[in-house]
């Protein structure tokens, strides 16, 4: 199973063109480190040192990472890589579960939500919310989704602050600090997995480059920027119930 996440995550990486990266892990150590070092003392909140996180991204080359199915074994062909799957691994282990699950359920984990089917015989869609980034007792919309995951990233999710400056967990790769492009990201598609991934790297790139990458793997989404105002893909209406 390992083999088997980790060549899905090498397939992703060259598709989303690296801004999916399972080899930063050492980047997102450091930021991890300070954003748990900020919220235990608020008063003393720092920055990853900038030297160090460059130094650290002279590490992250996903075609470091060997893969010997036969054998069954991972080898880091650049030994200061560190592996980080956090931004697929909840999502691709949902859609194995789906692929054995009967068909009309809805299995929710944590903000990913797959519908392995319609909910009754006569083709019922289940309802999955959006929450609003600003208010998590509200609905941004209500969707229909019969078959398939529904993911929502969010720069509110996991953040700490920092001379006043908030500074969330969704790295880009490219600048190695958070993007501040979007507050959420919301994204429609078949694989969970692949709904996962999606998710993070459109929320570091612009609606056109973003587009681009929903056209080219088949996926739909719902962008919210800063300013709380939403954006859509083609086929994101299609879905909303209200």
């Amino acid at each position: 199973a390992v083999v088997d996440l980790l060549e899905d995550c090498k397939r992703y990486a060259a598709a989303t063109g690296g801004l999916f990266n399972p080899a930063m892990g050492s980047v997102l150590r450091l930021w991890h480190e300070a954003r748990e070092d900020g919220l235990d003392d608020p008063a003393n909140a720092y920055l990853p040192d900038w030297e160090a996180l460059q130094q650290d991204a002279l590490h992250m080359d996903p075609e470091d990472i060997l893969l010997d199915r036969e054998a069954s074994t991972v080898f880091l062909a650049d030994p200061l890589m560190q592996l980080d799957v956090g931004a697929i691994a909840k999502g691709w282990a949902v859609q194995r579960a789906a692929q054995n699950a009967p068909q009309g359920l809805l299995i929710s984990v944590g903000g990913n939500v797959y519908a392995t089917g319609p909910k009754d015989s006569q083709g019922t869609a289940w309802a999955v919310g959006i929450r609003s980034p600003q208010d998590s007792n509200k609905y941004l919309h209500i969707l229909n989704v019969s078959r398939g995951c529904v993911v929502t990233s969010g720069s509110y999710q996991r953040y700490y602050a920092v001379d006043g400056q908030l500074y969330h967990h969704i790295i880009d790769p490219n600048t190695l600090y958070p993007s501040s492009l979007w507050t959420s990201v919301t994204v429609v598609c078949e694989d969970s997995g692949l709904a996962d991934v999606l998710s993070t790297a459109l929320f570091l790139v612009d609606r056109e480059a973003g587009q681009e990458l929903l056209d080219k793997l088949d996926a739909q989404a719902m962008w919210v920027d800063t300013q709380g105002e939403l954006y859509y893909s083609p086929g994101f209406r299609d879905l909303i119930r209200n």
